[in-house]
């Protein structure tokens, strides 16, 4: 297994995406911590790990606290002896459907300080205990967007801009933390549907996604989670201050 007896912290863990990570972390081996604001979505995820035989735990966990999250990693590596690998994926707030020029600021603002201040909180505290230890994977996801031409009309407000000061974050972050075998890396995609199953005018949007892919389909949670785990593990231990391109080519490196 890819990543057995590593330890695996995943903020946003009952989340979509959070949840297709934890899952294939735990199916890899890892004993993953989930954090997040809302038991229930933490339990949902960690009763299917746990019935697929995995280990999982779960805490209410603000990953805009710092206290809370230094804590919360504190507690990890004083039960398991590590903090292997860490993962951001909390929801931003966001304003879609709007033009920039019409955008209130406090819209454009909020998406862009959230994903400042917990990329940096929770980066801070895994960072700090993978230099003790000499080893650790921590993991972005998002990407710079659309590289394949002009901007399109998304109206995605600030999103993109909270995207990209990850990856101007996760740049300087590989540099510091690379002396110390710890790696930073990001997983790009150009959208994945099954995020989107209760949205309204959800198929239209999967409709959009899957049309800007070379391969006539997007990626899934799975292989959201599959390129997660390789990501994380030592198959991937000479990867950092890279990108993983998970968007069925949908984004053109």
């Amino acid at each position: 297994m890819l990543l057995e007896g590593k330890t695996a912290v995943i903020y946003g863990g009952g989340g979509s995406i959070g949840g297709a990570c934890a899952r294939a972390f735990a199916r890899e081996g890892a004993r993953v911590f989930l954090c997040g604001r809302t038991q229930e979505k933490l339990d949902g995820v960690a009763d299917e790990i746990r019935s697929a035989e995995g280990t999982a735990d779960t805490a209410i966990v603000d990953a805009l606290d710092e206290a809370a999250v230094d804590r919360h990693a504190s507690e990890v590596v004083g039960e398991t002896g590590s903090l292997d690998v860490s993962m951001n994926v909390i929801t931003h707030p966001h304003t879609h459907g709007t033009p920039l020029v019409e955008l209130a600021v406090e819209d454009y603002m909020a998406p862009i300080e959230v994903a400042a201040r917990t990329t940096f909180i929770t980066s801070k505290a895994a960072g700090r205990r993978m230099i003790e230890q000499g080893s650790g994977a921590i993991l972005f996801f998002g990407g710079p967007g659309d590289r394949s031409g002009p901007d399109r009309d998304y109206l995605l407000g600030a999103t993109q801009a909270a995207f990209d000061l990850i990856e101007s974050f996760r740049r300087r972050l590989s540099v510091e933390l690379g002396p110390h075998g710890v790696r930073v890396v990001t997983l790009e995609s150009g959208g994945v549907p099954d995020t989107l199953p209760d949205m309204e005018g959800g198929q239209e949007i999967v409709e959009l996604i899957e049309g800007q892919t070379l391969l006539g389909r997007a990626a899934s949670l799975e292989d959201v989670g599959n390129t997660a785990a390789f990501a994380a593990s030592d198959w991937a231990r000479s990867m950092t201050a890279a990108t993983i391109n998970v968007s069925a080519g949908a984004l053109i490196d």
